[in-house]
């Protein structure tokens, strides 16, 4: 005879993730809209505090969708680590290399363009 799974709804938690991944969004939105300029205009680590804000609100929507839409949290611990600390790190490679590259492209071409402000 077959044991019987027992089925739990997971409703409370898929709202309540939705609510931070909206929250999370929204924040997102409104800071790229107002831009403040304590934020944009001042450098930290080679780019703006916003850019650094938006890379991490992006780690945490990433982390979010991926542990609960992508079941990660039921899965074994050494799976969820070889997935998430991947993911993680190829995030952060990807978006230092951009931030190096964009910043070198801009020392170099900065002088020969006239950008409209």
């Amino acid at each position: 005879m077959a044991h019987a799974q027992e089925h739990t709804s997971h409703t409370k938690l898929i709202w309540k993730v939705f609510g931070i991944l909206s929250l999370v969004t929204i924040v997102e939105v409104v800071l790229g809209i107002i831009k403040p300029d304590s934020l944009h205009l001042t450098k930290i680590l080679g780019t703006s505090p916003l850019n650094i804000i938006f890379l991490v609100l992006t780690l945490v929507k990433a982390y979010y969708i991926t542990w609960f839409f992508m079941h990660m949290a039921d899965e074994k611990k050494s799976l969820r680590r070889a997935v998430v600390w991947t993911a993680v790190f190829l995030i952060i490679y990807l978006a230092t290399l951009l931030l190096i590259e964009g910043s070198y492209i801009n020392d170099v071409l900065g002088p020969l363009t006239k950008w409209n402000y």
